[in-house]
């Protein structure tokens, strides 16, 4: 007992002491080069501006806009909150995670932080007494950011309403209470820095890139994650599991999942701004970011996206988690499967077919098509569950006002039944999908809803 309580000791005071190493080095070696780069992307001294330069309307303007873009307002307001006060509770596998007040209050929020603190938030992951923030705020993604449109942010969150509101501190289990740890973490997986722009692609893939990679973070989501939470970066695309909410966010750059080079710029736009398109429909905290960001993304912004992520390179491989669970998942006989078709055609026609049809075709724009539908094929059952049993929303969109949604089947269906005709669903109609187990289904009855 004692040598382990000793051993435990060493490999703490070890953590520790290579955490104090990283954050001396990670200081050293980049602190000159954070002074330089805010320095030359300073803003120039207002005798000196001339008339080319952005009247403070239109700084607001875009500041507001950027802010949308970047869905500051998703984490940083409570539900029924006020906006911008923090106070979201964020679950995640490492504990809780409290969104702080990023209004202009000066005891409980920002008010006290200046643009190049603002920038240095963004761009290099601290907060204005120094101290490393967590990546649970995706500066790993908001580094990209450029110093303007940093400082167009801050201009605009400056001229929101100040509220008081002090909000509760981080809840996490140890080593991960630990901040000075951080410096260790940073150390292996960030480098902040802007991205490089690529002469051999156009104009609008490099947007689409500073957008997708940078201020939409969209790698903090659909990425893979490892045991202390990092990815492989802003390209890190590969989808993975959100476990603490129970979602999916598919891969963007497997043929398996998504399969987004087969999709038109057009398919993409629309799901993006209208929250769906004639193959699919957004739900979950996927509907969240259309209704509160997207849908208000310009023209050629969104266009730039769609440009960006058609031209992702695409893999036939799954994510690491999702392989291990393909390999636990029961094959049944060719016997049992037919039984199964059988039971679960019976479901489909009592409960599906009104909406998606007799062949799974659904209705282009409102229902979506089950046949040929990758996202209900794939490995992952977690999204495909969900929606039969707690239903799917569509998010209400400036293009898409009144969306239809489908209803909650866990009062209808018992776990045996959703197994059944998610399996019917996942075979029918040329699909090819694993045979679902109701120990599968039963979990997700007492998931949370967001």
């Amino acid at each position: 007992m004692i040598l382990r309580v000793w051993k435990f000791m060493g490999a703490l005071l070890l953590v520790l002491v290579l955490s104090v190493l990283a954050l001396i080095w990670y200081g050293y070696s980049l602190g000159d080069s954070y002074a330089s780069a805010a320095f030359a992307t300073s803003k120039s001294n207002p005798k000196t501006q001339n008339a080319s330069m952005p009247s403070s309307a239109e700084i607001l303007e875009r500041g507001a806009y950027l802010v949308r873009v970047g869905d500051c307002m998703a984490c940083h307001t409570t539900r029924g909150g006020a906006a911008y006060a923090g106070g979201r509770v964020m679950q995640s596998e490492f504990g809780q995670f409290v969104t702080p007040n990023i209004t202009f209050d000066q005891k409980t929020g920002i008010g006290e932080w200046s643009a190049e603190d603002f920038w240095n938030a963004l761009h290099n992951g601290k907060a204005k007494d120094g101290r490393l923030l967590y990546p649970s705020f995706p500066f790993v993604n908001y580094t990209h950011v450029s110093r303007e449109d940093a400082d167009a942010m801050y201009a605009y969150l400056q001229s929101q309403p100040t509220v008081v509101q002090k909000n509760g501190d981080h809840n996490l289990a140890f080593p991960y209470n630990q901040r000075p740890a951080l410096a260790l973490w940073r150390a292996m997986y960030f480098r902040p820095g802007a991205l490089n722009y690529q002469s051999q692609q156009s104009t609008e893939w490099n947007r689409g890139a500073y957008l997708v990679r940078g201020l939409a973070h969209c790698s903090a989501c659909h990425s893979t994650r490892n045991s202390i939470g990092a990815n492989q970066g802003s390209a890190d695309f590969s989808g993975g599991e959100m476990a603490q909410i129970h979602w999916h966010a598919p891969s963007l750059q497997s043929t398996n999942e998504l399969n987004l080079p087969n999709w038109s710029e057009q398919e993409i736009t629309q799901l993006l701004v209208r929250g769906n398109n004639s193959k699919s429909v957004v739900a979950g905290p996927m509907a969240e970011v259309v209704q509160q960001s997207l849908q208000y993304l310009s023209d050629p912004d969104v266009r730039a996206i769609a440009i960006y992520l058609r031209a992702l390179p695409q893999q036939t491989q799954s994510a690491p988690d999702l392989i291990d669970r393909a390999i636990a998942r029961p094959t049944v006989s060719k016997e049992q499967m037919l039984q199964i078709m059988e039971r679960g055609e019976k479901i489909y026609k009592a409960q599906c077919i009104d909406c998606h049809g007799k062949g799974g075709e659904g209705v282009a724009g409102i229902y979506p098509a089950l046949k040929g539908n990758l996202s209900l094929q794939a490995t992952s059952l977690t999204n495909p569950i969900r929606l039969i049993l707690a239903g799917g929303f569509a998010p209400a969109t400036r293009l898409n006002t009144r969306p239809y949604s489908m209803p909650p089947f866990a009062p209808v269906l018992d776990d045996t039944e959703v197994a059944t005709v998610l399996t019917y669903i996942r075979n029918a109609w040329g699909n090819k999908g694993d045979a679902v187990t109701p120990s599968e289904v039963n979990p997700y009855r007492t998931a949370p809803l967001d």
